[in-house]
């Protein structure tokens, strides 16, 4: 029986998760975002879809709480809700906010993806197959 118990007091290791790292300038987007809109007391839902040029996109709404087997990530008083499924495909992925003279948006740096679109907003990873062909995106 003591090996039983080693076992399963070792199990949550093995099938840790990475989470996702929210840096500094995605934090304070997100935190203006809610500040504006006055729902200081909801976070930020970031998840993966079917879809994009690339076969897999990211999307993120405002939400005012975790669903049930949500991950939630809090990080400078900000969080990020994400389901087990998007998790699969975000683990490890690090999300910043860039502004530029093209404009400003949410970028995620995920080390699943195999490819992105050249948009930035879809990826495929290694698992999947190719939806079109690759560097094009239909993002204007």
């Amino acid at each position: 029986m003591a090996d039983e118990e080693v076992t399963l007091d070792t199990a949550p290791a093995l099938f840790a998760e990475e989470e996702i790292t929210l840096l500094p300038g995605a934090a304070d987007k997100i935190r203006s975002l809610l500040s504006e809109r006055n729902l200081t007391d909801h976070g930020l839902r970031v998840f993966v879809a079917g879809g994009g040029c690339s076969g897999m996109q990211y999307g993120m709404a405002i939400e005012h709480e975790a669903g049930e087997f949500d991950t939630t990530i809090e990080s400078s008083g900000v969080r990020v809700f994400v389901d087990p499924t998007s998790m699969m495909y975000l683990s490890g992925a690090t999300i910043d906010y860039v502004d530029s003279l093209m404009g400003g948006g949410f970028r995620i740096e995920n080390p699943n993806a195999v490819s992105t679109c050249g948009c930035g907003h879809s990826f495929r990873t290694s698992g999947s197959a190719a939806a079109g062909s690759g560097d094009s995106c239909g993002h204007g």
